[in-house]
């Protein structure tokens, strides 16, 4: 979070331990370290909640550009069309060749 090396540290310990005094001091370092996790926990909650947030944003872009290319559902809605014109064709040519035998087979008995 911050960039604060060793000897930043130890100087700001020793302006406490001179302003605060020594009875004082653990007192008021466990309550900066409470409020230290506390803003620690608000920002990992805030960040989590952006990266959430551009996640949704990422995958609403990916739906909508999916809505606007050639869905599936259409490619199988076409599909199915094709195979019902496919099957009426068979049938109607299924139809004709037995009318055809029908017929072949009655001039065979005059």
């Amino acid at each position: 979070m911050f960039d604060i090396g060793f000897f930043e540290l130890i100087l700001i310990g020793v302006v406490a331990l001179l302003v605060i005094g020594p009875e004082r001091l653990p007192g008021v370092a466990r309550t900066a370290g409470k409020w230290v996790g506390k803003v620690r926990r608000f920002v990992s909650s805030v960040q989590a909640d952006i990266q959430e947030e551009l996640k949704t944003e990422e995958l609403k872009r990916i739906l909508d550009e999916q809505k606007k290319s050639n869905p599936l559902h259409e490619i199988i809605e076409d599909t199915k069309q094709d195979f019902e014109q496919i099957k009426k064709q068979t049938e109607s040519v299924s139809q004709q060749a037995k009318d055809a035998v029908k017929g072949s087979g009655d001039d065979e008995r005059k």
